[in-house]
């Protein structure tokens, strides 16, 4: 049976380029809150990121990173409250990457997501860094993220100074603008691998949105450094593995979304050609 994943991402990739922007300025399923490293503080709620403009053309510039917009997130999931810690996999996780890709005029490019897992092919931990080729990277405006996977793999990228303090969405705006969404999911530690702290710690390797518990000790990075870690790649671990967004910085939080401490559910991507 194809996974949610690949079900909605095959239904909505044409409908994300003609849907209109969505309110971001707002909590939804999981409840308020901070996450339990208490962060520092980041921006406020403000308008809603601007859609896709309609009939996309290829992109020229190079063009092989991105973080997964609300968006985006929202109508290939089909919810407000986006795909919480169940992405259908890696295989899943990939097909949302390459829709996004495409929809942002890059799908004739191989996608991949930014994830690590416990169990692999034969149970062999997958782990995020082998997983994303070796560089260049660039955002969708042709800016360097990092040239190699010694300029990826350190506390924030080695890449433009104007966009590596603040990773841009598939459409290369910088996030931090739109609210307090700095949590992106990873389940990788600081060298980009499987969080060794606790292995099985990935929303079940990607297919859960169970709430509180083990499968809720997920690791996320921060796509704009926050108090509780500056690391694009490990941070904290988020509340939960269930679907909900917030976007709003207040104070000692609640719930048990993977967005509740400062989020969505979002999701890094590369592209295994520059």
């Amino acid at each position: 049976m194809l996974s949610r994943a690949f079900r909605t991402a095959a239904a909505a990739s044409m409908l994300l380029l003609a849907a209109p922007a969505c309110d971001v300025g707002e909590i939804t399923a999981g409840g308020p809150g901070d996450d339990p490293e208490a962060d520092g503080g980041g921006p406020g709620d403000t308008d809603a990121i601007p859609g896709a403009p309609d009939g996309v053309e290829p992109t020229s510039a190079p063009f092989s990173f991105f973080v997964t917009s609300i968006e985006s997130m929202r109508m290939l999931s089909g919810s407000q409250d986006g795909f919480g810690g169940d992405l259908g996999g890696l295989a899943g996780a990939d097909q949302i990457c390459q829709t996004i890709g495409a929809n942002a005029g890059a799908g004739d490019k191989t996608w991949r997501a930014f994830l690590s897992v416990a169990n692999g092919p034969g149970g062999a931990p997958i782990h995020a860094r082998d997983r994303v080729g070796a560089g260049p990277w660039y955002d969708r405006n042709g800016r360097v993220v990092a040239q190699d996977l010694g300029g990826l793999l350190q506390e924030r990228p080695d890449g433009d100074v104007t966009i590596v303090s603040d990773l841009p969405n598939e459409l290369g705006i910088p996030q931090m603008q739109f609210g307090d969404n700095h949590d992106v999911m990873t389940g990788t530690n600081e060298l980009g691998m499987l969080d060794g702290v606790d292995p099985s710690a990935t929303c079940n390797d990607w297919t859960s949105s169970v709430g509180p518990g083990s499968e809720g000790l997920v690791r996320t990075g921060h796509s704009w450094p926050a108090g509780s870690g500056a690391s694009w790649m490990r941070a904290h671990r988020l509340r939960g593995c269930a679907a909900g967004v917030n976007l709003v910085q207040d104070g000692g939080g609640s719930g048990n979304c993977v967005g509740c401490s400062g989020g969505y559910g979002a999701i890094y991507c590369f592209s295994l050609e520059p």
